[in-house]
């Protein structure tokens, strides 16, 4: 067996050759690969001395050549290709070991030249991968260091590799060549190409939206139906997954989450990250049906819980605090379909074992420290339509005190700031159009996903009657302008004394005067976040 070893990334390379070499491998190599090799005392042929031609252009050009596509691409069960490498002196490759220039990580850095980017464009490593992976019946190709294990396994236990394995090798090779090809066409049409600028030094500006989107996803696993039981349905995460994303979650029990769970899931477990205080939010139908901040997990709970218990019934429920005994004796006395947080407590888990049906997630928090790629490829939200897809940056607005225009006569006190800034950040991740009511760090009612925001106010008004909650004195936050002022007088009739909401509308006047009228103060936040 011989096998050609060229790698960029040179993490556990040489014991993988030495592996090689104590099993009877041939070894072939290039460049740097070959020189690591041999200064370890491998035995190692130089694959110039197999092409008798030399590496040219600075490195451009070394296995480009037919004695290496040649010994990649025969296939052995065929005559005359056996009998074609007789005759040009061509031996066969076995195995190829090749990860690619690193590209990705290259064009990531802040300061990347155009130069820079271009030379670390692989030209011979996805040829010859290529090639391997097609004749994948008689060669093996390994791209990742994570597979030296499974083929030194197989070597040692069977001498050669099986078909699931080759076959395998070659699947995770053509994905690894199209998220190669991918990073390179999104960086390529994204630069903002300026002739006058070219030099070596050239840094060029990229367009936000790139002119082709290559986004790239793997598939973590088939689900048992979609949205409904008659739709089919799979979770893929991306490629590179934001630290702290719910795709980097472990479920430490309970049943196989949902198409409809992990939806929810996602609407509560990005809510829930928004908060520095201990907090917990429970969503159903993707809309937060409570939202609560305490000195702990299980106050959090216990005030969120309060807004609307009927709604609660069933929801998902998260945490951004370790789930403690306290915490966990209060939840399970409920119905819960998912309950997420950064961990649980061994009393916690204990609790919740008899349980066999509810899902415990365990997602790490954020903790900061992403490069600006991981960031930017992170940034965006997808939206399917209809033979198409709409892109756009996340909406990852975080108001501070200092944005906040106060439009009435009447300032805000420190306590209605503390409100109104609570009430704004859950609006947020309230479905258009919402109007929540909220108070000393929870909410009191949430009116969502209305065609009218008339309505929406007056569903949170009849939340928070049913959950016996009193709306006197509560903060109101609008994700979008009141147009007209009369839902402004529904959630004053209701109680409300300070409102936050957007501005921007023609009748913006209409609505401060009916604010002073009614004596309630209004603070403009200059931004909206609807969620459709």
């Amino acid at each position: 067996m011989r096998a050609l070893l060229s790698v960029s990334d040179k993490t556990g390379i040489v014991e993988f050759a030495q592996a090689l070499h104590g099993l009877g491998v041939t070894l072939l190599s290039t460049g740097g690969t070959a020189k690591l090799l041999a200064d370890k005392g491998l035995p190692v042929t130089e694959v110039a001395e197999v092409t008798n031609f030399p590496e040219m252009l600075d490195g451009r050009v070394k296995t480009l050549h037919p004695k290496v596509h040649g010994g990649l691409l025969a296939r052995r069960e065929l005559p005359e290709h056996m009998a074609a490498l007789k005759e040009h002196g061509i031996e066969t490759i076995d195995l190829l070991v090749v990860n690619l220039y690193p590209f990705e990580a290259t064009v990531a850095k802040a300061g990347c030249t155009l130069a820079d980017a271009i030379e670390n464009i692989d030209i011979g490593g996805p040829a010859m991968v290529r090639s391997a992976a097609k004749n994948w019946k008689d060669v093996g190709v390994v791209t990742d260091a994570g597979q030296y294990e499974a083929v030194i396994a197989e070597l040692k236990a069977a001498g050669k590799l099986s078909d699931k394995l080759r076959f395998a090798l070659s699947v995770a090779a053509f994905n690894r060549i199209a998220q190669y090809d991918g990073a390179i066409s999104d960086y390529l049409s994204s630069v903002a190409f300026e002739e006058e600028k070219l030099a070596e030094s050239y840094v060029p500006a990229r367009n936000l939206f790139p002119g082709q989107s290559n986004g790239q996803f793997i598939k973590v696993q088939d689900l048992r139906y979609g949205e409904n039981s008659h739709q089919q349905a799979a979770l893929y995460r991306d490629l590179y997954p934001a630290p702290g994303s719910l795709v980097t979650g472990v479920q430490l029990q309970g049943k196989e989450l949902s198409y409809n769970n992990i939806a929810d899931a996602d609407a509560a477990w990005e809510c829930v990250k928004s908060f520095d205080a201990p907090a917990c939010v429970i969503v159903k139908h993707a809309n937060p049906c409570g939202v609560a901040v305490g000195k702990d997990a299980h106050e959090a709970y216990a005030k969120a819980f309060l807004t609307d218990p009927t709604s609660a019934f069933g929801g998902i429920i998260a945490f951004n605090r370790t789930v403690d005994k306290a915490a966990a004796e209060a939840v399970v006395k409920q119905f819960v379909e998912v309950l997420m947080a950064p961990d649980f407590t061994p009393e916690a888990l204990e609790i919740f074992k008899p349980k066999v049906n509810v899902r415990l997630m365990k997602i790490a928090l954020p903790q900061g420290g992403a490069t600006a790629w991981e960031q930017g490829r992170n940034a965006m939200d997808a939206k399917r339509v209809g033979s198409g897809l709409l892109l756009q940056t996340a909406d990852n607005h975080e108001l501070v005190l200092a944005d906040l225009k106060v439009v009435t006569q009447l300032q805000p006190t420190a306590q209605q700031l503390d409100d109104l800034m609570f009430a704004w950040k859950v609006a947020k991740y309230v479905k258009s159009n919402a109007i929540v009511f909220c108070k000393d760090g929870m909410t009191m009612g949430v009116g969502a996903g209305q065609m009218s925001r008339l309505d929406s106010a007056r569903i949170a008004s009849i939340k928070a009657e049913h959950a016996k909650l009193s709306l006197q004195g509560t903060a109101v936050a609008s994700d979008a302008f009141f147009p007209f002022r009369d839902g402004l007088d529904v959630v004053i009739d209701h109680g409300a004394t300070c409102v936050i909401q957007p501005g921007g509308s023609m009748r913006d006047q209409e609505v401060i005067d009916a604010a002073n009228e009614r004596g309630v103060v209004m603070v403009f936040s200059g931004v909206r976040h609807f969620r459709h």
